[in-house]
């Protein structure tokens, strides 16, 4: 007997597919500071609670290119923006040599219902965003109950570094003092000379040494591409900063054992040889961890103000998943989406309705 055949020669709903550049991300994203910030933070709500899936990102290495990688970060998200997805970033190192940037990333989301991808998203900006909402989210929940920093330095004078300062200035954060330090003059004079053009307010000091920007900053901003731990001397720490420890891999052990130590995802942040991850294989223990973001922002952890506050954010996939999806959302509805035509093009499940190969 030959099988009756139930299904539509069709799909009821063709799923569509729309790609959505890095003009159209950052024009929608512009001046929207506050509202991102905002949006972050709802997210590290959202993931604290479990309504979210997050596992392990993929590193992808190159034996001949030990100083690149490609990393997967897939993710899903639930609530009311129930949206899965994958953000496929690279770290490239030589290119700011060649005259672009580091990174290059797209952001893909998949339908919660049905798993079609339905957008590739242009996503270094997006990843820089939801970066910068996050130091600039930390840095206000970790300095409330003590004095606001009126004195930033930022160590590594990337788009990460001008990201970070573009939110802290969007949020209400103005500073005395922006000190700037990198290891290229070119790069520290590059950012000076785009602080001056923001209209910064207070004085903007380049410092020849890493040591001279930290001891006289109330918070420092980590931003830098190195591999291993570089900063080591916990005196420089003396004065008790908040520090945005954004590049993930810049202080020894014995500076996180001596601090407060705030990360985004405990599992997350414990692994590729991070900071935090040097810090648990030498101690054997995570009794050096004070807890997550989410848990300050919920009260279950207090921030003390008798050592140095460390904020380690390994970069969460449902942070870009929130900020994709809302871009998305805005673009859509300014009517501006470039869908592309019969992208999906294989839609029966028997093939042609008459039966033909």
């Amino acid at each position: 007997m030959t099988p009756i055949r139930t299904e539509p020669t069709e799909p009821t709903t063709r799923p569509a597919f729309a790609v959505i550049s890095g003009e159209q991300v950052q024009r929608t994203l512009q001046g929207r500071e506050k509202q991102l910030v905002e949006l972050i933070e709802s997210t590290y709500r959202l993931h604290g609670t479990g309504d979210s899936v997050n596992p392990p990102s993929y590193f992808l290495r190159f034996p001949d290119r030990p100083a690149s990688r490609i990393i997967a970060l897939p993710a899903s998200l639930g609530g009311q923006v129930r949206v899965d997805g994958l953000k496929w970033i690279s770290s490239f190192p030589a290119n700011v040599t060649a005259g672009i940037p580091r990174a290059s990333a797209v952001l893909i989301l998949n339908d919660h219902d049905t798993g079609y991808p339905f957008a590739c998203l242009e996503s270094s900006i997006i990843s820089a965003t939801r970066t910068a909402a996050s130091a600039a989210l930390a840095a206000d929940w970790l300095s409330r109950g003590g004095l606001r920093p009126l004195r930033v330095g930022f160590f590594g004078t990337g788009l990460i570094a001008r990201y970070i300062h573009t939110f802290l200035a969007g949020t209400g954060w103005s500073f005395d003092e922006i000190g700037v330090h990198d290891v290229s003059a070119d790069s520290a004079a590059g950012f000076r000379c785009y602080l001056e053009q923001s209209g910064t307010a207070g004085r903007i000091s380049v410092h020849d040494s890493a040591e001279e920007l930290v001891r006289v900053s109330d918070l420092v901003v980590f931003a830098t591409v190195a591999g291993e731990p570089h900063v080591g001397d916990l005196s420089w720490f003396a004065h008790n900063p908040l520090v945005l420890h954004v590049s993930l891999r810049d202080l020894a052990p014995e500076i996180l054992l001596a601090s407060a130590n705030i990360v985004d995802d405990v599992e997350h942040c414990l692994q590729a040889n991070t900071s935090p991850h040097l810090a648990e294989q030498f101690t054997g223990g995570r009794d050096f961890l004070t807890g997550t973001l989410d848990d300050v922002m919920s009260d279950r952890v207090t921030v003390p103000r008798d050592r140095p506050v460390v904020f380690s954010p390994f970069g969460l996939g449902v942070l870009d998943l929130a900020v994709g999806k809302w871009i998305y959302d805005e673009v859509e509805r300014s009517g501006e989406l470039q869908v592309v035509d019969n992208f999906f093009h294989e839609l029966r499940r028997y093939g042609p309705a008459d039966g033909s190969p």
